[in-house]
C-alpha cells in the first residue's frame, strides 16, 4: 500500500512465459497487494509459470480474444478485489518494473489520475532498441492525436500505465475495442473526462521474447488511432456524437 490505497499490479499476457518470471521478480512487492495475470489462450506455457512463481489471481481465456479484451479481464478482476490503484504491466520486460513505485506514488498522492510510462521522454526508445519506422509513426501520430484532442502528451501509445480507479469506474472500459486499439480508446476517454494525466520517462527494451505487432498490424492500428482522434474531436466539439463516449 501506500497512502492506504491498495495497490493491483495487472499482467495481461500473451506467450510470456520466457520473460513472465523476470517481469514478476522485479515487481515492488512492499507496496504492492496483488498480482493478477490474464492470459489470453497462450501457446506456451505461461500458465505453469505464473502458477509456479506464486501468483494467485490467474484468469484464463477459453480462446485468443484479444490484447483489449485481456485488459478488460485484467480491470475488472482488479476492480473486485477493491484495488484503489491499478497498475497495468506487460509481462513481456519491455518495460521495467522498477518504475512502479514512482507511478503509484503520483497517483495515491492524488497528483494524477493516470500516470504514463513515456519511451520517448529521455529519448531512450531507438536506444532501446524501437526500430525506426515504429518511432517516426509513434511521432507523427501523437502530433497529430495532441493537435486533435488538445493535450501536450509525448506519447499515446505506451503499455505502461498506471489508474486511479476512480477514473476507470467512471469509463465503460468494457465498449472498447478488444484489439490494441484499447488503449487509445481508454486515454481519449480519460481526456474527455479531463482526468489529471502525467508521464514519466520510462526505458523500453525491444527484444526477440518481446511482444510487439508486425507491420500489417502495425498500418492497422495507426488508421485506428487517426479514427479514435477525429471522433474525439468531433465528440468535443458537440458536431456529433459516438458511442464510444457515452454516458461520459
Amino acid at each position: 500500500m501506500l497512502n492506504n490505497k491498495k495497490i493491483i499490479v495487472v499482467l495481461p499476457a500473451y506467450n510470456a512465459a520466457k520473460t513472465l518470471q523476470k517481469t514478476y521478480e522485479e515487481i515492488p512487492f512492499d507496496i504492492i497487494d496483488e498480482v493478477i495475470l490474464t492470459d489470453d489462450f497462450s501457446n506456451d506455457n505461461t500458465i505453469e509459470i505464473a502458477k509456479k512463481i506464486g501468483i494467485n489471481h490467474i484468469i484464463l481465456h477459453d480462446k485468443n480474444k484479444g490484447y483489449g479484451a485481456n485488459q478488460k479481464s485484467c480491470y475488472k478482476k482488479a476492480i473486485e478485489l477493491k484495488a484503489n490503484v491499478i497498475v497495468m504491466l506487460h509481462p513481456d520486460y519491455q518495460y521495467t518494473p522498477k518504475l512502479i513505485p514512482a507511478m503509484c506514488t503520483l497517483v495515491a498522492n492524488d497528483l494524477y489520475d493516470v500516470v504514463l510510462g513515456s519511451r520517448i521522454l529521455s529519448k531512450g526508445a531507438l536506444k532501446g532498441g524501437m526500430p525506426f519506422y515504429k518511432y517516426v509513426s509513434n511521432r507523427i501520430l501523437t502530433l497529430v492525436q495532441n493537435i486533435l484532442m488538445n493535450q501536450k502528451l509525448s506519447e499515446y501509445h505506451t503499455g505502461y500505465r498506471c489508474f486511479d480507479v476512480a477514473i476507470l469506474n467512471k469509463i465503460d472500459f468494457e465498449n472498447n475495442s478488444d484489439d490494441f486499439i484499447f488503449d487509445n480508446e481508454i486515454l481519449a476517454k480519460c481526456c474527455y473526462l479531463k482526468a489529471r494525466i502525467g508521464e514519466i520517462s520510462c526505458p523500453a527494451k525491444y527484444f526477440e521474447e518481446a511482444s510487439s505487432i508486425n507491420f500489417n498490424r502495425s498500418i492497422k492500428y495507426g488508421f485506428g488511432v487517426l479514427r479514435v482522434s477525429i471522433t474525439y474531436f468531433l465528440q468535443r466539439t458537440r458536431l456529433f456524437k459516438f458511442s464510444l463516449f457515452k454516458n461520459l
